[in-house]
């Protein structure tokens, strides 16, 4: 079954930087585009960046756009998202999807405060 794990979130002062991972099994990942999302408490959940199969095109929200960078490893099942000058309004538990499949993983928690 898919199994989406996602990992590197933490407590970070604002302007730090923090790197997250997500494991993925269940499918072929080497041929899916993959999305990372986050909500933030009392929000809806809402896209943050996404990367085609190969890595190669590379899409991001606006107000990610300049400090967040997505990329993959295809031999490690694994996608990334590094995320620099971060502040308060970063925090949110953070997700990584597959484009098309509905399973999420369990999320990993990113804090900004000082």
């Amino acid at each position: 079954q898919v199994q989406l794990v996602e990992s590197g979130g933490g407590l970070v002062q604002p302007g730090g930087s923090l790197r997250l991972s997500c494991a993925a099994s269940g499918f072929t990942f080497s041929n899916s585009r993959m999305n990372w999302y986050r909500q933030a408490p009392g929000k809806e959940r809402e896209w943050v960046a996404a990367i085609s199969n190969t890595g190669g095109i590379t899409n991001y929200a606006d107000s990610v756009k300049g400090r967040f960078t997505i990329s993959r490893d295809n031999a490690k099942n694994t996608v990334y998202l590094q995320m620099n000058n971060l502040n308060p309004e970063d925090t949110a538990v953070y997700y990584c999807k597959e484009q098309w499949l509905t399973d999420w993983g369990q999320g990993t928690q990113v804090t900004v405060s000082s």
